[in-house]
């Protein structure tokens, strides 16, 4: 692969833009990338999650299912992956691969995330309905209540801005 700008470095830099529901991607090399005010990440990818899916296949597995044992699908019948090399690279290799790992796999994010069900942010369009709208607003509400719990007012006054922003129609975020 090499640089969409010059066409000549290797990418350090993927960047993914969505502009009027348009989603671009651009792979810069660092010269290209710190001419627009880009700079690569020094630190590895995904280190946290390896070391922790390396620990999966050790005694307990991921949520008690042993990644050797019996119940675990040796390797995705489609794309071929096998646990271990999942466990290495931190990265399934199609979406079948949730299916043949369903059982290791929800049990993995169940332990990182404490849920096996998304509870994140959800992308509005700019013609969002006003109930997308609303129910992004109780979200938020949700998030503040939790962030004053936590004495994290900072945080609280964030989702404030943020909260005010969708109400007066805006999607921009004011830095508080």
């Amino acid at each position: 692969m090499v640089c969409d700008n010059c066409g000549s470095g290797e990418p350090v830099i993927h960047l993914t833009q969505i502009v009027n529901n348009e989603v671009k991607t651009l792979h810069l090399c660092e010269a290209c990338g710190a001419e627009q005010g880009l700079q690569p990440t020094s630190a590895p990818e995904n280190p946290a999650l390896t070391d922790f899916l390396a620990q999966m296949g050790e005694e307990g597995g991921a949520g008690g299912v042993s990644v050797s044992g019996s119940t675990a699908s040796e390797n995705c019948d489609f794309c071929g992956l096998t646990m271990k090399s999942f466990r290495d690279s931190g990265r399934l290799g199609c979406p079948h691969c949730w299916e043949a790992f369903r059982p290791q796999l929800r049990g993995l994010v169940r332990r990182i995330h404490g849920s096996t069900r998304h509870v994140g942010k959800v992308y509005l369009s700019p013609d969002a309905a006003p109930a997308d709208i609303e129910a992004r607003v109780e979200g938020l509400r949700r998030k503040i209540e939790r962030a004053i719990e936590l004495e994290d007012f900072e945080q609280a006054a964030r989702l404030r801005d943020e909260i005010r922003a969708l109400e007066q129609g805006g999607d921009e975020v004011v830095d508080a």
